[in-house]
């Protein structure tokens, strides 16, 4: 019996060996999650029960404990590149079979999909049918945009300029843009057409002989667009015509195919002060195609694709799952863990929502391996090891000794 209890010690000094050497071997995996060897001792039960002087028969590993502590995130400045910080696994989806994971190394497959080493790909909440959130309801792929951008036609243009109060009228009529003393002032912004085309828009302030008046002439590629249109100032600088400040203007059809452009000039902003011309403000609401340049993901896990035009759309927010026991997820390899009964049901929602951590883009999390625990738990599991032997050999020693009788 002796040898027997000394040899389930032996047993679990080995099994306490081998689970920290698989420690020490994942200390660099990204994402790994130390275990801990947790052992029960053994008695044996007749159909009487256990006597009051019955002696222990061993040992055994009652169970290998997974330890979900955070483990350091390292910034690795690679847009695709997750860490999590604080509870909650990413949820990955093989064929329809769901996984789980801490380790956020990922990466666009052939078909742009967002997949880590193994193929798995990573789930996200979709954007509803309004644009303006997530559906937390509805998991799919995190698939990069890898189209253009659509162009935006430009369709108003705010002009915040300051008009000389003491300006005088131009000595050479009629207007000429080509002739710098038909008009007192000029300036110009680029406006986008349907298909993204580039066209110059330049604006020309001409003095009128009333007091506080200008006119505004606006032409596109050199061509009038219009009318002049009349401002009108008040003693003290203001805009008062048009009252809203709002000036359309007709349409003005480009070259190559593209809709006609229908433009507004926003001149809320205008004044009429001082002795000098300045521009406060052009700006306009269009814009060219873009290319995709960056991907972008929020604490919250909002994945942003942003392109070389500035915009920027919304594929998705990272799927966070956790479980009221994360102890009893089956490891699977492959930094994944599955769902079990043990585990409990899936929780899946937002980060930053309920226990859920946050995610960190363009880092990983690293294993939560002490190298230095590690390495004295292996010293303490050797001389487990070595102490039951020696009790073998004790006992070895002792049967000789009878056998010896005579």
């Amino acid at each position: 019996m002796s040898f027997r209890i000394s040899l389930s010690g032996m047993n679990a000094a080995s099994a306490d060996l081998n689970i920290t050497s698989n420690n020490i071997a994942n200390a660099n995996t990204s994402g790994f999650k130390q275990s801990r060897a947790e052992f029960a001792d053994v008695f044996a039960v007749s159909a009487y029960g256990l006597a009051s002087n019955a002696v222990g028969a061993g040992a055994r590993l009652q169970r290998v404990a997974q330890q979900f502590g955070q483990g350091n995130v390292d910034f690795t400045g690679k847009s695709l590149d997750l860490a999590l910080s604080g509870q909650g696994f990413f949820t990955l989806s093989n064929g329809g079979a769901m996984s789980y994971t801490r380790a956020g190394n990922f990466g666009a497959d052939r078909e742009g999909f967002v997949v880590n080493p193994a193929g798995q790909r990573l789930q996200v909440f979709l954007p509803n049918a309004e644009g303006n959130g997530f559906d937390t309801g509805r998991m799919g792929d995190l698939r990069l945009a890898t189209g253009d951008s659509p162009p935006l036609a430009s369709s108003e243009v705010e002009v915040g300029v300051n008009l000389p109060g003491n300006a005088a009228v131009p000595t050479m009529t009629p207007f000429d843009a080509n002739d710098p003393a038909s008009y007192n002032h000029t300036t110009s912004v680029t406006v986008y057409d349907s298909l993204g085309a580039p066209h110059s828009q330049s604006m020309y302030f001409v003095k009128t002989a009333n007091p506080n008046e200008w006119q505004v002439r606006t032409q596109i590629d050199g061509n009038d667009v219009g009318p002049a249109q009349t401002l009108q100032y008040s003693a003290n600088g203001a805009l008062t015509s048009p009252a809203n400040g709002q000036i359309p203007l007709p349409a003005y059809t480009p070259p190559g195919g593209a809709a006609p452009m229908a433009l507004s000039l926003q001149l809320g902003g205008s004044s009429q002060y001082g002795n000098a011309f300045s521009v406060s403000a052009l700006v306009q609401d269009g814009h060219t195609t873009g290319r995709l340049s960056t991907i972008e993901v929020s604490p919250e896990g909002v994945v942003n694709a942003r392109y070389s035009n500035g915009e920027s759309i919304a594929l998705g927010q990272v799927a966070l799952t956790n479980f009221a026991n994360p102890q009893g997820l089956q490891p699977i390899g492959d930094n994944a863990w599955a769902e079990t009964f043990a585990s409990g049901d899936a929780r899946r929602g937002a980060a930053g929502t309920s226990e859920l951590g946050l995610v960190q883009g363009g880092a990983l999390e690293a294993s939560n391996v002490d190298l230095t625990e590690q390495l004295v738990n292996m010293i303490t599991a050797q001389r487990n090891f070595q102490a039951n032997a020696q009790m073998i050999q004790t006992q070895d020693q002792i049967t000789q000794t009878v056998i010896n009788l005579r």
